[in-house]
């Protein structure tokens, strides 16, 4: 930006490091080191960090990737689960001045190999349990790559390691009072993240050091988080980098209490023997711990507190959070959103409601996080706003500071994505009268049957009201006569039996006969790493004959 100089207010006022500072995430953990020399950072079954040990960790492992020649403009790639490792590589990766790339740990050889390649990773952080899959990925020779093998005592599967260099060794090397380096500009890369593309090789999403810093701030403001709070990892860290929640806790100075793998019986446990009092994740880590024996939450007294995102999770999970006593907040975004950048803010006269009305309220998508610049509905083509008539759709645009630099090397999907001044979602959603946005589907799953648009949110919606559905999808099947009709795939609760025609009744009572589905199957959905529903596979499925 061009300073006036004939403006007052610019003249013999200049930026210097008293009065400004890029912004970065990374200020956090020295600033929770410093002040709360004796709080617990992060738990991990028999190990405890308290905050100095963080910091401590962190700065030996950014001066050992700096004596290896790891720096500025570099890739760091990290297979590894929610442990403590995982933690650190979110400060000691960009307080090298490297770039971190969270790779997700459920992704085939293949798939890694080329986020590999196409980041140019100088080192690779892998967990054992994930090192087979880290083999064949550099088996075709990534060039020079550093290798580091993280062993954790609390893991009890297979695995061996890759064979190089030992993460405790790596932080033997380094220097605990390394000078780390701050970015030197706050749009300077801090994160690299590959979107869950469903056909072609992913994109790769640049995150900024401002971004991260601005998220991990409105995560603690949009929740109300106290300080100190205690934070569940059952969100990867992988994801998005955990919504920005490793740098939220340690602005927070609470405590990261680790996670491997969500399994209902542990998280109640970790709940209650560490006093948890928050967690997030996809709407099936919450349907999870619904349909938990009520046993497993005995002893359990603190208030906890919930988050959910997802395009549109179901009203009868966010009803079922309320039944079991866990307050939830709802929060949308994208991996190009840094995560959450959305929420369903909540209105006190919600509170009179009854429980339907209530779930069906938090339901909604609502409006941009306090620190995201703006969010709207909007015609695709043009840029103007949908009515607020709860009927018109749009598609869901960000723009602000919570949004990606881009696609790296990828102008072209860049310039598309951020096409007219906004970030296109792809998300197809209403404006409802009260100006809470609602997504009704994304893009490419609306069905077209006979001419009429159906969104098969709205049918899964109706689905999942059914008290034997766990989880339901909705997709397209080719009709000769209508085009495509809905074609339903159904995952039932453990013991819970229901036949393709007593749902197909359910339907009816609850949605146009258009909209029921004309064939249902029922088996285990198909899940990404994150929890979210593979619906391109189920797709592919549906065509078959």
């Amino acid at each position: 930006m061009t300073r006036d100089a004939t403006n007052p207010y610019e003249e013999g006022l200049d930026r210097t490091p008293a009065n400004f500072t890029a912004l970065s995430p990374l200020g956090f953990l020295e600033r929770a080191a410093r002040v709360y020399p004796n709080r617990l950072a992060v738990v991990h079954g028999h190990r405890r960090y308290t905050w100095p040990e963080t910091y401590a960790r962190c700065r030996r492992l950014a001066s050992a990737l700096a004596r290896r020649g790891i720096g500025r403009g570099d890739t760091v790639a990290v297979m590894l689960a929610n442990t403590p490792e995982m933690y650190e590589v979110h400060f000691g990766v960009p307080m090298a001045g490297a770039v971190l790339n969270t790779l997700n740990t459920r992704l085939d050889a293949e798939s890694i190999a080329f986020m590999l390649e196409f980041a140019t990773a100088r080192a690779l952080i892998v967990d054992s349990e994930f090192a087979d899959v880290a083999r064949r990925a550099l088996a075709g020779g990534k060039g020079d790559i550093l290798i580091v093998d993280v062993t954790d005592i609390e893991y009890r599967g297979a695995g061996t390691a890759l064979g190089g260099v030992g993460y405790e060794e790596l932080l033997a090397s380094g220097d605990e009072g390394f000078s780390w380096l701050r970015p030197l500009d706050e749009w300077d890369a801090i994160a690299l993240n590959y979107t869950s593309g469903t056909t072609g090789n992913p994109k790769a999403v640049v995150y900024h050091h401002r971004g991260a810093y601005l998220n991990a701030i409105c995560n603690l403001l949009t929740w109300g988080m106290p300080p100190h709070a205690t934070y569940l990892w059952t969100l990867p860290m992988f994801h998005c980098n955990g919504w920005c929640f490793p740098w939220s806790i340690a602005a927070n100075a609470g405590t990261n209490v680790c996670l491997r793998k969500v399994d209902a019986e542990q998280v109640f446990a970790l709940i209650r023997a560490e006093g948890v009092t928050h967690y997030s994740g996809a709407p099936i880590v919450h349907t999870t711990l619904i349909n938990a024996p009520a046993a497993l939450r005995e002893g359990i007294t603190q208030k906890v507190h919930a988050m959910v995102a997802g395009a549109a999770p179901p009203e009868s999970m966010i009803e079922g959070m309320e039944r079991i006593g866990f307050d939830l907040t709802h929060v949308y975004g994208l991996t190009e959103t840094y995560g959450p950048a959305a929420v369903c803010a909540r209105q006190a006269e919600w509170d009179s409601l009854e429980l339907a009305a209530r779930a069906e309220r938090n339901g909604r998508q609502g409006f941009e996080y306090l620190l995201q610049d703006g969010m709207a509905v909007l015609d695709p083509e043009t840029l103007i706003p949908v009515p607020a008539d709860g009927v018109t759709m749009g598609e869901i645009m960000f723009r602000g500071n919570i949004t990606m630099k881009g696609y790296l090397k990828n102008p072209a999907a860049t310039a598309a994505a951020l096409k007219g001044g906004w970030f296109h979602s792809g998300d197809l959603a209403v404006v409802q009268p009260d100006g809470y946005a609602k997504i009704r589907d994304r893009s490419k799953d609306i069905i077209i049957s006979g001419g009429e648009n159906i969104s098969s949110l709205e049918v899964e919606e109706a689905l999942y009201r059914h008290p034997a559905v766990l989880a339901a999808a909705v997709v397209a099947k080719p009709d000769p006569k209508w085009g495509e009709t809905p074609c339903a795939f159904i995952e039932l609760k453990d013991g819970a039996r229901a036949t393709a025609e007593e749902l197909r009744v359910h339907c009816e009572a609850h949605l146009a006969r258009f909209k029921v589905p004309k064939a249902f199957e029922f088996l285990p959905l198909p899940r990404t790493a994150t929890g979210k529903i593979q619906k391109q596979v189920l797709r592919g499925r549906a065509r078959e004959p």
